[in-house]
């Protein structure tokens, strides 16, 4: 019997890296238009990766196989 490769989703490989603890993170939404108006804070704290929720790991984890 053939073991088949899993394919790897390309829309998340390109919003989501896995680190070197299993962890997923990302960036939030809201970083490329209207920064202007934006608070220097608030663009402070855009700029930062931040931890996918606990929920969404078992779904990423299917959705990138092998890492990222």
């Amino acid at each position: 019997m053939k073991n088949y490769k899993l394919k790897t989703h390309k829309g998340t490989a390109k919003r989501v890296q896995k680190t070197g603890s299993g962890k997923f993170v990302h960036f939030k939404m809201g970083r490329n238009h209207l920064r202007r108006r934006k608070s220097g804070r608030i663009l402070q704290s855009l700029d930062k990766k931040r931890p996918l929720s606990v929920g969404d790991t078992k779904k990423m984890s299917r959705l990138l196989p092998y890492g990222n």
